[in-house]
């Protein structure tokens, strides 16, 4: 089961944990089932059905793809990483 790392912005919806463990083979899924396990999390992520762009994920330290089927392995590391701005 792939393990999720999520922002500090998300960790409301997470009862405040940073990790948390979500199945799915692909983004899509996995995302639908974090949905299903943290209610409002897909809302947060996705902006009609794509990962909003101010988000990015990378699984396993490198940076994925952002279609919902982009495969992601049962040990992988997903981390959702908000993009940051400045200047």
């Amino acid at each position: 089961m792939p393990t999720v790392w999520i922002p500090p912005l998300l960790q409301d919806l997470t009862d405040g944990r940073e990790v948390v463990d979500a199945e799915g083979a692909t983004l899509g899924a996995l995302v639908d089932d974090l949905d299903a396990r943290h209610p409002g999390i897909a809302h947060r992520l996705l902006d009609d059905g794509k990962l909003r762009p101010q988000i990015a994920v990378t699984v396993d330290g490198v940076v994925a793809g952002r279609r919902r089927g982009t495969p992601i392995d049962a040990a992988a590391e997903v981390h959702f990483v908000p993009a940051m701005s400045g200047g």
